[in-house]
């Protein structure tokens, strides 16, 4: 079982890959890591146009997931009036997108949700019904 603890550990793991980073450090250094992240996407912009992109992500959990990284990267996600709640848009180099952006939003996603799978499937089973497995199938 993840503890809260294991996954916000893992969550930095993940950001470092992607960062480059080789050494978790201090906060100066992550910081540092972001900041070599945001230069290397202005340097991007130079040379690549950023287009707009649109990503549907199922849940409120993934779009604020999502969000979060794009501010990170100091993007900035949006969506058009009578777009889904589903729908977020952004403008970015689609090299950055391919490479950085959408594979690190892949692996913090996994992370998460295996550790939202194990905690709702612990509370279901200690304070609803120890049975917790999915209804099956039947024919017809």
């Amino acid at each position: 079982m993840t503890t809260e603890r294991e996954l916000r550990e893992k969550l930095r793991k993940i950001t470092a890959l992607f960062e480059g980073a080789t050494t978790m450090g201090e906060r100066s250094a992550a910081a540092a890591a972001i900041d070599r992240v945001r230069k290397a996407l202005a340097a991007m912009v130079q040379t690549e146009p950023a287009i707009e992109m649109q990503f549907t992500l199922a849940d409120q959990w993934h779009r604020r997931l999502f969000a979060a990284l794009c501010r990170r990267y100091g993007l900035h996600p949006y969506r058009y009036k009578r777009q889904r709640h589903t729908t977020v848009m952004v403008r970015v180099p689609r090299s950055f997108s391919d490479k950085t952006l959408w594979p690190e939003y892949l692996e913090l996603t996994r992370a998460l949700d295996e550790y939202l799978n194990e905690a709702t499937e612990r509370i279901i089973r200690e304070e609803v019904y120890r049975d917790a497995r999915d209804a099956p199938e039947r024919a017809g």
